[in-house]
């Protein structure tokens, strides 16, 4: 049986009465299980949600980290291989897989948190600290045990999660260089190849876009526009059907098949695409601290004008399909390398 359909070989029973550091081991061990990949974290966060309704973001989480691990396959598949040099690609599949492991690292530990609070019917969230958790999320978890407010809820978590990336990942010294900082990266965001699919069995795609990813606020305001989106009444059953009829694989396949006129992008499943990759914190710092929590952090975002993205999505992955065809023909006419310089003595 698939351990995530099993909900005690998914979380298994800790007994309360363990000692601390047993109880702290035990916990980090179910992360550190969960954490193995896009793969196993994706599906995580979907069977905690199925297990935990009420902890929306969960779900949000799941369909997120699909994206990144398509997002990774891309990398393998026919487009960007023939775009990138593959120092390029390998750099920036670290850069998906480094914040797709750090929110999964940090967000994880706070919903076994919740979970082993509801079976032992009283507040664990004082490990929290245990598990270098924000001191705003802390408080958040609390407000959240008496008020029962889910919305606030996922949107803490959004905001937690996005300043929590914002050091480490988008203004760390490599990836701020090599990704952020690169042509790359800008024509990417101002043509709203940024962009977040939440796909169907019918073969719409609907989802939002962001400019200007590397700005917290920005990421901030995409999180909260695709809460709204992936919760509204109108759409929300035919996400979830998606999710729970399609396992994920990483392949973008995973929802081309459903989709008429969709340009083949031939990418991998992850498991065969990449191997296994080692992360570390390094030297944990509480965001929250020296940081103001903005007002507008917590508004209610409206839904773009037009949620379903798929013509303008495919237009988009034709438009690079194109590019990549062109730069191979333009090698071929021109298949010249630079050449070192010879020194003379």
């Amino acid at each position: 049986m698939n351990k995530f359909s099993n909900t005690y070989r998914f979380l298994p029973y800790i007994p309360e009465l363990k000692r601390r550091n047993d109880w702290i081991k035990c916990v980090n061990q179910l992360v550190d299980e969960y954490n193995e990949d896009n793969i196993s974290r994706t599906k995580a966060y979907q069977a905690f949600f199925l297990l935990h309704p009420e902890i929306k973001w969960s779900f949000l989480a799941s369909m997120v980290s699909r994206n990144a691990g398509w997002n990774m396959t891309d990398l393998k598949g026919e487009i960007f291989p023939g775009l990138l040099s593959r120092k390029t690609c390998d750099l920036l599949f670290k850069t998906y897989e480094r914040a797709n492991w750090s929110i999964f690292q940090d967000a994880f530990p706070q919903l076994l948190l919740y979970h082993y609070s509801t079976l032992y019917k009283k507040k664990m969230f004082h490990f929290l600290k245990d598990f270098h958790i924000s001191h705003f999320m802390e408080e958040e978890w609390n407000r959240f045990w008496e008020e029962r407010d889910e919305r606030r809820l996922v949107q803490s978590l959004i905001i937690n999660e996005q300043n929590l990336i914002q050091g480490p990942v988008i203004e760390h010294g490599i990836y701020k260089k090599k990704v952020f900082g690169t042509s790359l990266f800008f024509i990417e965001d101002h043509l709203h190849f940024s962009s977040v699919l939440f796909p169907t069995l019918s073969g719409d795609l609907y989802g939002a876009s962001v400019h200007g990813f590397r700005k917290v606020d920005n990421r901030i305001k995409l999180g909260n526009i695709l809460f709204e989106l992936l919760f509204h009444p109108d759409y929300h059953c035919i996400f979830l059907e998606f999710a729970s009829k399609v396992e994920h694989t990483g392949s973008r396949t995973d929802y081309e098949r459903y989709c008429h006129g969709a340009p083949d992008t031939n990418t991998p499943v992850l498991k065969k695409a990449y191997g296994e990759i080692s992360h570390n914190w390094g030297h944990h710092t509480d965001w929250s601290v020296d940081k103001t929590i903005e007002e507008t952090w917590y508004k209610r975002q409206g839904l773009p004008e037009e949620v379903i993205m798929t013509k303008w999505y495919f237009h988009k992955q034709r438009q690079l399909k194109k590019l990549a065809v062109a730069k191979r023909a333009f090698k071929g006419i021109w298949p010249w390398r630079k050449k070192k310089k010879m020194r003379t003595s």
